[in-house]
């Protein structure tokens, strides 16, 4: 290009030539720098339907105080970004408007204030709070985990949102002890599949309820002791078959409502229901009370994309001492990211729509650049 402007140059008086060069060129530095500020992210025209997505061009996010830059190669879809694309589930204060929770690539900056763990080069993957589905993130730095050996971006950009919500989930809400029980609603998901995988870590007896076979078979292929097709007839009376009439010590329901009487049947003395979601409804019409008091039912509600810095970092750190090891290891118990399909960023309305149908088991991956290690 710039060759292309010094041969025109030449055909101009002398004079002139040094004059409309210098203007020239720093167009072409301008435009050079609006490029190198700006990316390619997805975007909501408005709330609503899959439709209103599309990808289009945003500026580029710079690294504050503390965070890093991440040049993003693949990043994932979730329930809460189908809620956010309606407008039902607002992006965190301070938080970027861009969907997207998680995603995999290559460190490209850092911030300052930086605490030297992380380089640029380094591969990672992010938990986020939004901002994900594009081609950079600013991330804390407390927030990212190596991607283990051997690990393409796609299957790391299935782990960082619903692996760190099931074990957070799990240890840090729930306190799942070795030899326990726990009933795991929506067991085909994202969360589904990885909280399973945690409770066998965890010596740990997971029950499942899905919608079809094929959900159902592959809980049973990631360590489900039992699992239950809740569009069956009740689970209820199955679970407490499964536990000798016991009933389960922890419930990880992303449901509500709808399941609230089988859940309240089903749950041991004493037991834990972890509420993290309203699949199935908020809104109850019966006594619930009277069953928590009956019982000592502990009702605990939680999320995680709205919780402090300090809480996810600390989560981020424990997971990665705890479990992240056993993607890697051969052990009795080794962790895998399940993924339904990896589609390119472009087409995230037909990612949206998947999701949204419950046609997935386990994590829908777009692809947001070709794998490159060799190349920051």
């Amino acid at each position: 290009m710039l060759g292309l402007v010094q041969r025109h140059c030449r055909q101009l008086q002398p004079g002139l030539q040094h004059v409309l060069f210098g203007v020239l060129l720093s167009r072409l530095c301008s435009i050079k720098a609006q490029a190198m500020s700006d990316m390619q992210a997805v975007v909501l025209q408005q709330p609503g339907g899959p439709d209103n997505l599309s990808v289009g061009t945003v500026a580029k996010p710079r690294p504050q105080s503390g965070e890093v830059l991440l040049k993003v190669y693949a990043t994932a879809v979730n329930r809460a970004d189908t809620l956010q694309r309606k407008g039902l589930y607002p992006a965190p204060k301070g938080a970027s408007d861009i969907l997207g929770l998680e995603a995999a690539g290559k460190v490209a900056e850092l911030g300052a204030d930086c605490k030297g763990r992380w380089k640029p080069g380094d591969q990672v993957m992010a938990l986020l709070p939004g901002g994900g589905n594009a081609e950079f993130v600013a991330v804390d730095e407390d927030h990212l985990m190596p991607i283990p050996a051997g690990m393409s971006y796609q299957q790391a950009a299935a782990i960082p949102e619903v692996w760190l919500t099931a074990y957070q989930l799990l240890h840090f809400v729930g306190g799942l002890q070795e030899g326990e029980t726990v009933l795991i609603h929506a067991g085909g998901s994202g969360v589904g599949t990885a909280a399973t995988q945690l409770s066998r870590l965890a010596g740990a007896r997971p029950i499942v309820t899905a919608g079809t076979p094929d959900k159902l078979q592959k809980a049973k292929d990631l360590g489900a002791v039992a699992a239950f097709n809740y569009k069956e007839g009740e689970f209820a009376q199955k679970v407490l078959d499964e536990t000798n009439g016991k009933g389960v010590d922890v419930i990880l329901d992303c449901v509500g409502a709808s399941f609230w009487q089988q859940n309240a049947r089903c749950l041991a003395l004493e037991g834990r229901w972890v509420l993290y979601g309203l699949l199935g409804g908020g809104s109850i019409d019966g006594d619930l009370l009277t069953q928590v008091l009956r019982k000592r039912i502990n009702l605990l509600g939680t999320t995680l994309r709205a919780r402090s810095k300090q809480y996810k970092a600390s989560l981020v750190k424990a997971f990665s001492e705890q479990a992240l090891p056993h993607f890697v290891s051969s052990g009795p118990v080794e962790l895998t990211p399940i993924i339904d399909r990896v589609v390119p960023l472009q087409d995230i309305a037909q990612a949206h729509r998947c999701m949204e149908d419950n046609k997935n088991t386990g994590k829908i991956v777009l692809s947001v650049r070709e794998d490159d290690r060799d190349e920051l």
